[in-house]
């Protein structure tokens, strides 16, 4: 594996590999002093070209705790509004001495081509309404250590599938570790390209949900309604909002996810979100571990195991 563009790209093993180093490397995240040498001397810069918080602060200290130094580069105070593109901004930054360049982009595709540009690993941080496979990767973790796997398991996904790259990182990465995948929403937000083997669509959220072991909630991008994909945020949330009555549609053991940041009261309710099924705050301490594997990966970093 040279970058990190998408789960769809990747096998069962890789991401399984990745988990499990992500597992070992949680160990770091909670200790009283989070730091190893495993990436010291390495530069990581950080290209987000939207607007983030977890995601970026999740890469910064994930490439500090493994010692790496980083640089944070925002779009909006660049060259790039001078008129610089972000192939010349990328390489310039990468004549710097740079050894990973971390992108997120509102246009799909833009970490493929910067991959193909540049000799060092690129890693996608979200690109449009592609992918975005570290949070992926921390969902699938999440999962894993509740249930202790991802195969046979009943996962369904809520909400704006059409938008979200979220969405499209967990279908491919939960299918590929062998999970039932269910997509529900409003018709308008439902691809229908999704379809296919291990995966089923329905605009029912009572049959979406019956059984389900994860619901993954995806949050209505308040962004998207000029475009009239539903009629408003109160019927969303009347006809597809997660309450805990409707959560009870689901396995008694369920696990909540939500990939932030949160509508309270629209796509779901804050008794859901702070009840004993979230686990919305592990994947936030799972992002770390996730993004420090990552960067270990394609790095080559070297990590002894904690006796």
């Amino acid at each position: 594996m040279q970058d990190l563009l998408g789960l769809e790209d990747l096998t069962a093993r890789e991401i399984d590999e990745l988990l499990d180093l992500a597992q070992a490397l949680r160990e770091v995240v909670d200790r009283p002093i989070k730091k190893v040498p495993t990436l010291r001397g390495r530069a990581v810069v950080n290209l987000f070209f939207e607007p983030s918080t977890r995601t970026r602060s999740s890469f910064e200290l994930a490439s500090k705790y493994l010692s790496a130094d980083v640089i944070n580069f925002s779009g909006s105070h660049s060259s790039v509004q001078k008129g610089e593109t972000i192939w010349d901004t990328a390489q310039n930054l990468t004549a710097l001495g740079v050894d990973a360049v971390v992108v997120r982009h509102g246009t799909s595709g833009v970490p493929r081509q910067l991959a193909d540009l540049l000799r060092v690993p690129v890693i996608n941080a979200g690109d449009g309404s592609h992918e975005h496979p570290t949070q992926g990767l921390l969902d699938l973790l999440t999962v894993r250590q509740c249930k202790g796997t991802i195969s046979g398991l009943k996962v369904a996904i809520v909400g704006d599938v059409l938008h979200s790259r979220v969405a499209r990182s967990d279908l491919f990465g939960f299918r590929a570790l062998g999970a039932e995948v269910t997509l529900v929403g409003p018709p308008a937000l439902m691809p229908d390209s999704f379809a296919g083997p291990g995966v089923r669509i329905t605009h029912n959220l009572a049959e979406g949900m019956r059984g389900a072991d994860v619901v993954q909630v995806l949050r209505i991008q308040r962004e998207r309604q000029a475009g009239g994909y539903i009629p408003s945020l109160e019927e969303y949330r009347e006809r597809w909002g997660i309450t805990r009555h409707r959560l009870q549609w689901a396995d008694a053991d369920v696990v909540v996810l939500h990939p932030g940041p949160q509508n309270r009261g629209v796509e779901i309710d804050s008794d859901v979100l702070d009840g004993e099924s979230s686990r919305v705050l592990s994947q936030v301490t799972n992002g770390v571990a996730v993004r420090m594997a990552v960067l270990y990966r394609l790095l080559g970093g070297t990590y002894d195991e904690p006796r």
